[in-house]
């Protein structure tokens, strides 16, 4: 099932995509969904950011060719860092270059995971148990603030730096799916979830040892070697198995 968040000229809602079409829910789509009996041609409408997420949480050098590219090893432990709610944008919006204050603007594309209960110290055996489905992202990134500051609040906590879309695909399996970035259509990143170093339960797990995730959360569950800069008129897109393609353009930040 993919779960789309969409506005037309009567507003926002929920709906679930069903070929070309997609049928209108009452409410949020946590727990049983409510069809309002409303479906509209997919065309007509506008796909935002599947969710307006609390918090994101995101993991950093989870693939073991990408921590090398950085620089280093793959870290024993998870590597967990926040991205603001304000830096979540949907598909066909775009990312803003704060050409000001910095000069390097990466791609990191990535599979995000939909937090669908609200969960704390949840095991890795019941990890499913929290999550509604999966989403793509790219956790767009200050390069050279990223290794100025030494911490990565700054440089990944941009307005516009968190796109996730299309929608949220509740069925497909996450373990082995081909994930791919491509800017104005040449793949700068091509690789499988099976070579993530801690895989989508233990993601899970360890996040909500430390905090409370709740219905709507996001967890980013680290991008694979092949990260790049972006320039201004680029069209970036993320592509995952299973669940879709978000594809943004990125502009110059006024």
């Amino acid at each position: 099932m993919r779960i789309a968040r969409f506005s037309t000229d009567g507003g926002m809602a929920f709906g679930v995509v069903e070929e070309n079409t997609i049928a209108v829910i009452a409410a949020h789509p946590f727990g049983e969904l409510e069809f309002t009996g409303q479906r509209l041609p997919l065309a007509d409408v506008r796909l935002l950011a599947p969710i307006l997420p609390s918090k994101v949480i995101a993991i950093g050098k989870n693939y073991a060719e990408h921590a090398r590219e950085m620089g280093g090893e793959p870290p024993a432990e998870p590597v967990m860092f926040a991205k603001p709610s304000t830096a979540v944008i949907g598909p066909r919006e775009a990312i803003a270059y704060p050409e000001k204050l910095t000069r390097r603007v990466d791609y990191e594309g990535e599979l995000a995971i939909v937090i669908g209960r609200m969960v704390r110290e949840v095991p890795e055996s019941r990890a499913h148990e929290a999550i509604l489905g999966y989403t793509c992202a790219n956790d767009v990134t200050a390069r050279d603030l990223q290794k100025k500051d030494g911490q990565w609040t700054r440089a990944k906590g941009f307005d516009t730096f968190c796109p996730l879309g299309p929608w949220i695909e509740t069925e497909v399996d996450p373990s082995d799916l081909a994930i791919r970035t491509l800017v104005n259509g040449e793949v700068r990143q091509d690789a499988r979830t099976s070579r993530l170093e801690h895989d989508i339960p233990a993601l899970v797990a360890y996040v909500s040892q430390v905090m409370t995730l709740l219905p709507g959360d996001v967890i980013l569950t680290g991008t694979p070697a092949g990260v790049g800069p972006l320039e201004i008129g680029d069209e970036v897109t993320v592509s995952i198995e299973g669940v879709g393609d978000l594809t943004n353009r990125v502009i110059a930040r006024d």
